[in-house]
């Protein structure tokens, strides 16, 4: 590969896309690829090998069984732990996310184990489940705007002493802790239960991931115009709405 190039790898499509989080994938490969990017985009089935020389793996949401395979096989694989350990950026949505944790309660009702690649340990909540739009401030260390995306979980995720939130929610659950956390990252992997897909709702997230991969602290500008469209229907749209039916603004 030459300097220029970024390997993108697309993880357990035939598990872990549910809810439309290839879109992230296409996102990513989009933007780069504006940017004068060699891409080449790997979408990993879960009866292939995880590479390990990739620079950026995306993971997304699935149901309960797809999620207990998925954790099964990459835990088997051992191939995403070698990749972080060279490196790499993991991007991971929901199931995805809780994977990545320590531990999750699986479609039997049973502890799951994760990869440990993120301070985090999911149990199933007792209550409502956590449906709806988000808008929440992202962690202000990693110079992003608002999150906006949408979220539909059962899950209660608590934050290690190694884990970082994401974002605070103004709207929404997040982690459904109570404590208005939502998602967590270390320095290479970023988990969270948005969906939209989350990386067409913020396109800036994916311009992260870049910069990350690259080790570079800026990147070429792009036409925005459609996403900036996008992000404005969804927080704009959502508050003027609020305004409509007499609640306040988030």
């Amino acid at each position: 590969m030459s300097d220029n190039s970024l390997r993108l790898v697309w993880i357990y499509p035939d598990l872990l896309s549910t809810y439309g989080d290839q879109g992230n994938a296409l996102v990513v490969e989009r933007r780069a690829r504006q940017r004068g990017l060699d891409v080449a985009r790997l979408d990993v089935r879960s009866d292939q090998p995880i590479p390990t020389s990739g620079d950026i793996y995306l993971i997304g949401g699935g149901e309960d069984r797809p999620q207990r395979l998925a954790a099964e096989r990459l835990r088997r694989d051992g191939g995403l732990h070698r990749a972080v350990g060279n490196g790499a950026i993991v991007f991971s949505v929901c199931a995805g996310y809780q994977i990545l944790g320590h531990e999750f309660i699986n479609d039997l009702g049973q502890r799951e184990p994760g990869l440990g690649l993120l301070d985090v340990v999911s149990t199933r909540g007792e209550g409502e489940r956590c449906v709806g739009d988000v808008l929440g401030d992202i962690d202000p260390r990693l110079g992003l705007p608002q999150l906006t995306g949408f979220e539909n979980h059962q899950g209660v995720t608590h934050l290690g002493p190694t884990a970082r939130p994401f974002a605070q929610v103004r709207l929404g659950k997040g982690n459904g802790t109570g404590d208005g956390t939502e998602g967590a990252y270390n320095d290479t992997v970023f988990g969270t239960y948005m969906h939209g897909p989350v990386l067409a709702r913020n396109p800036q997230i994916a311009d992260l991931l870049l910069k990350l991969a690259l080790d570079v602290n800026a990147l070429p500008p792009i036409d925005d115009r459609w996403y900036e469209a996008l992000r404005g229907e969804r927080c704009c749209g959502r508050c003027s709405r609020r305004r409509r039916r007499g609640g306040s603004d988030p």
